[in-house]
């Protein structure tokens, strides 16, 4: 369990390092990008619902159902045991993108931060603690972020050698985020770390139980093909 909790301090410190970095010029950027010609501000409205936490989990969730039946089913050995393996593809997703949407949902109830649209009224770091069950006090951290960061996140798990490109495309959704006025740059940054977070603690679980990956000789979870 050592390898779970150093990978948790070390993203934990990433997080706040990072959101310490941006807090200072969260208005200065949040309002220079909103401020940008027409097209590309319509351009990021286009795709920045990508990162919806709905349509991610309804649909592992149902390909989880789908594959899990096919492999009781399945009379074909062969057949059910790729069955087998989709079905906890499927899972690993559902799991990720699930835990990061209850743990996104909780902090924004906790912290409560006001959304950019109230940056004139409040500026860029009003919070009201407990109020995040209103839209315009949850800023922080930005769900749409923390989808992409597990969704990708959860790719860059399985495939390591496409990491970057994963990567660069959750940061890409995320930024859409900060150029809507739906969000500032740090929590963007909170999302994204929060999403890729669950990512790897759930590959440590599915490590654990030999599903999709095993655990290398420094206890990290790698795919097993």
């Amino acid at each position: 369990m050592r390898r779970p909790f150093s990978s948790s301090l070390w993203l934990l410190l990433a997080t706040v390092l990072l959101v310490a970095i941006l807090l200072p010029f969260d208005g200065t950027l949040s309002q220079r990008a909103q401020a940008l010609p027409e097209g590309v501000v319509a351009f990021n409205n286009r795709i920045t619902d990508f990162g919806t936490f709905g349509w991610m989990i309804y649909g592992s969730g149902s390909i989880a159902i789908i594959t899990y039946i096919a492999s009781r089913v399945a009379s074909s050995t062969s057949f059910s045991s790729k069955s087998k393996t989709a079905w906890r593809l499927a899972l690993y997703f559902l799991v990720t993108i699930g835990s990061a949407s209850a743990l996104v949902h909780a902090a924004k109830l906790i912290f409560g931060r006001a959304r950019p649209e109230l940056f004139a009224d409040y500026g860029a770091h009003s919070l009201s603690w407990l109020a995040g069950h209103e839209w315009v006090y949850q800023s922080f951290p930005s769900g749409h972020s923390a989808a992409v960061g597990s969704f990708f996140g959860a790719f860059s798990m399985l495939v390591p050698r496409l990491r970057i490109l994963f990567l660069l495309g959750a940061m890409t959704i995320g930024l859409t985020r900060v150029v809507v006025g739906a969000h500032y740059p740090s929590d963007v940054a909170a999302g994204l770390l929060l999403g890729l977070w669950a990512a790897i603690m759930t590959a440590f679980v599915f490590a654990a139980r030999n599903w999709l990956f095993r655990s290398d000789e420094n206890g990290w979870p790698r795919p097993k093909s």
